[in-house]
C-alpha cells in the first residue's frame, strides 16, 4: 500500500532539496485559491505569498491535488490550472481517498494540508484563518474538521485567529480540551481573522520566531502529539472596524440561512457574501493578512530549522 501512496505525492525538486538539507520550509493550502479568494485576486495573492516567503529566507510549498496526484509545491503554471479548474473538490481529511481514487483536482483546506504537510516532513504552514466551531453549532453539530486535525498533527498553524464568521469562544473551549496550545505572535489577544481582536485571550504570548520554535521542539519532543495554532494579529493598519465587521458577518449569516447552505459550502458563501457587502473591504484584508502570516510563518520556520 505504501508503494501506493509514493506513486500519488510529488514532491517539488526545490522543497525535496530543502527538506533533505534541512532548510526551512512553509506550507500553503490550496483553498485559498479556488474557493477563498475570487478570480484573478487568487493566483496573485498565491504568487505574491510564495515570493513574500522566498525573500525571507524559506521555500514555499503549496499543496493541492491535480489530476489524482498530491502536489506537495506547485509551479506558477499549476497555481493558474488550479485556478482556472471548475470543479474543485475542497479536500479535508474525508476526501483524499475518493479524490485520489476517481483522479480528481482537490484543493486542501486547513486540515487537508496539515496531512500533507506532516507526510512530508514540514513543520510550519501559512494560512488564513483555521475553521471552528460554527454558529448556533449546538443546534447543528458544524464543527470544522480543523480543530481535530489540529489535535492529532504535528504541525504548526500561523493564522489570523479563526475566522470572523465563527463562534470564537466554543473554538477556544475546543482547542483547550484538546490540549491545542493557542499562542500569540507578540499578542496577548486572539485576533479574529479581519480585527485584532476576538475578546479572548490566547493561552501564551510569544515574544520571538526563535521561543516559538523552542516550545514547537518541547512539544514535539515530549511526544505531546497535534498541532499548535499560532495567533498572528492583522497589521492594525489593514484591520477592519469590529462593530461593522461583525454587523456584515450577521447579515451575510441571515442571507445564509435563507438559502439553506449548509456544510463545506458555508466558508466560501460567507465569504463572497461579506465581500460583496464590504464592497471588496474584507478581499483587501485578508489579501493582506495572509501576507503578514506569510512573513512571521517564514522567521518561525528559518527559527526551527536552525535548532
Amino acid at each position: 500500500m505504501m508503494n501506493q501512496l509514493e506513486n500519488v505525492i510529488e514532491i517539488k525538486e526545490e522543497v525535496k532539496e530543502a527538506l533533505n538539507n534541512n532548510k526551512p520550509v512553509v506550507a500553503l493550502e490550496s483553498t485559498i485559491i479556488t474557493h477563498g479568494m475570487p478570480y484573478p485576486d487568487n493566483i496573485k495573492t498565491a504568487l505574491e505569498v510564495e515570493q513574500i516567503i522566498r525573500e525571507s529566507g524559506a521555500v514555499p510549498a503549496t499543496i493541492a491535488i491535480m489530476n489524482g496526484k498530491i502536489k506537495v509545491g506547485l509551479t506558477k503554471e499549476e497555481i493558474e490550472e488550479l485556478a482556472n479548474q471548475k470543479d474543485v473538490v475542497k479536500t479535508s481529511r474525508r476526501d483524499y481517498p475518493v479524490v485520489l481514487a476517481k483522479g480528481l483536482y482537490g484543493a486542501t483546506t486547513v486540515a487537508g494540508t496539515m496531512i500533507v504537510a506532516k507526510m512530508a516532513g514540514i513543520k510550519v504552514f501559512v494560512t488564513g484563518g483555521i475553521g471552528g466551531v460554527h454558529r448556533g453549532a449546538s443546534e447543528t453539530m458544524d464543527i470544522s474538521a480543523d480543530l481535530q486535525e489540529l489535535a492529532q498533527t504535528d504541525v504548526a498553524v500561523v493564522c489570523a485567529g479563526a475566522k470572523s464568521i465563527l463562534d470564537i469562544g466554543l473554538t477556544l473551549e475546543y482547542l483547550e480540551t484538546q490540549g491545542v496550545p493557542v499562542l500569540g505572535y507578540q499578542t496577548d489577544q486572539f485576533p479574529a481573522f479581519y480585527t485584532r481582536n476576538s475578546g479572548f485571550n490566547v493561552d501564551y504570548n510569544i515574544a520571538s520566531p526563535e521561543e516559538m520554535a523552542k516550545v514547537m521542539q518541547f512539544k514535539w519532543d515530549m511526544k505531546l502529539n497535534g498541532g499548535i495554532v499560532i495567533a498572528n494579529p492583522i497589521p492594525a493598519e489593514f484591520a477592519l472596524d469590529e462593530d461593522y465587521i461583525n454587523q456584515s458577518i450577521e447579515n451575510a449569516i441571515k442571507e445564509m440561512k435563507k438559502k439553506k447552505i449548509t456544510g463545506k459550502e458555508t466558508t466560501p458563501f460567507l465569504l463572497s457574501k461579506l465581500k460583496e457587502i464590504t464592497e471588496g473591504k474584507s478581499l483587501s484584508a485578508n489579501i493582506e493578512l495572509v501576507k503578514n502570516n506569510a512573513r512571521i510563518g517564514a522567521k518561525i520556520a528559518i527559527a526551527y530549522s536552525a535548532l
